[in-house]
């Protein structure tokens, strides 16, 4: 049977919530502000710098020191996420319209794989737990890879999509820019 603990089912509730709503606000292209795409970043990451401390204070998962593979595990799943990142950044469309503003609308994908990523996660916990050992991985260094994934992705997706704001914004072309009269 699977495991129904508050920890379980408390974050299954909250996206079952959230993520319809995100899904309808994602419908229609949203006034971009170069200089707030800060915010986001700044929240997430040290959203996940908890959630990394979280687990490794959790009592069921074995803790053993971090050794290289450990970090170029989590290496990896930062710079996977930054590539998917980037990649989700170039696939959002800007609009930039007749009085200067600029409309941004992304691409439905990019929220989907963040819900791949968490799921991911939690399955490939269940499954690493009684197997790491034997075949000498460290079980939490690759579920907060799945962190570290979504944290360089969400960064380089606003680096870029930033990047992309302030040279539309300055009359340079952009391959993904509509404009709107």
């Amino acid at each position: 049977m699977p495991d129904m603990s508050p920890e379980v089912l408390i974050p299954l509730i909250v996206m079952a919530i959230v993520l319809p709503l995100v899904f309808l606000r994602n419908r229609r292209p949203r006034t971009l502000d170069p200089r707030r795409m800060w915010i986001m970043p700044a929240i997430i990451v040290p959203m996940m710098g908890l959630a990394l401390w979280g687990t490794s204070m959790d009592p069921r998962i074995p803790h053993v020191a971090f050794d290289a593979l450990a970090w170029a595990i989590l290496a990896f799943g930062l710079v996977l996420g930054g590539a998917f990142g980037w990649w989700r950044g170039r696939m959002t469309t800007i609009e930039k319209h007749a009085d200067g503003t600029l409309k941004a609308q992304a691409s439905p994908i990019g929220l989907i794989l963040i819900i791949a990523v968490m799921l991911g996660r939690r399955a490939l916990a269940a499954f690493l737990e009684p197997h790491a050992a034997e075949w000498g991985l460290n079980a939490l260094a690759i579920t907060d890879a799945f962190l570290v994934f979504v944290v360089g992705m969400i960064v380089i997706q606003r680096l870029e999509m930033f990047i992309r704001a302030r040279r539309i914004q300055s009359g340079a072309g952009d391959g993904h820019v509509e404009t709107v009269a």
